[in-house]
């Protein structure tokens, strides 16, 4: 089953999507799931069944579910304009572990884009861990979805779009002669 979305956030604005994702059926098999040409992002599974052919490709995409591992793709990451990370309910986290891996550890700098079950009050978060497409559900407003990016100012922990904590940027007026290396933390 293809599935499509017409518009997307990437970045902070929203654009018109030109990719469609793949989802097998519960009697699909990867090894045999047909891929249509265009743009498409297919599942983890059908990448591993099919590699050989759909590396020829010159447009792929791949998505990755949240029982998945990211370093499956570590030897095949440049192949991919688009990672997307599947969330398949809003209260699963599993899948900011993922993009930060596919981020910090794994070194990926294409588009990593959320899909699945993505509301405005997670795109925040999402952004932190380096998330820069989203593709809100269909039955929200993606307008107002956008709004999800800009809701806080300010940021107290370290992760992929600030690697300083916020007390390592901000320079302290400490006035009482301490020889504690933790003072004033």
């Amino acid at each position: 089953m293809l599935e499509t979305h017409h518009q997307v956030i990437k970045g902070r604005e929203v654009v018109a999507d030109d990719w469609s994702v793949l989802r097998l059926e519960e009697d699909e098999a990867a090894e045999t799931a047909i891929v249509p040409e265009g743009k498409i992002i297919v599942p983890l599974a059908t990448w591993l069944a099919q590699r050989e052919s759909l590396a020829a490709r010159a447009q792929i995409g791949v998505w990755i579910g949240a029982d998945e591992r990211p370093e499956t793709l570590q030897a095949d990451l440049e192949k991919f304009a688009v990672i997307a990370v599947d969330f398949p309910k809003f209260t699963d986290g599993r899948g900011y572990s993922i993009a930060y891996n596919l981020r910090k550890r794994l070194g990926y700098r294409g588009e990593l884009r959320a899909i699945g079950d993505v509301l405005r009050d997670q795109l925040f978060s999402m952004h932190r861990v380096g998330f820069d497409a989203y593709a809100p559900r269909p039955d929200r407003d993606i307008h107002d979805a956008l709004k999800g990016l800009t809701v806080f100012t300010e940021t107290y922990q370290a992760s992929v779009d600030q690697d300083l904590p916020l007390f390592r940027r901000h320079e302290r007026d400490v006035r009482v002669e301490s020889s504690d290396v933790g003072y004033g933390i």
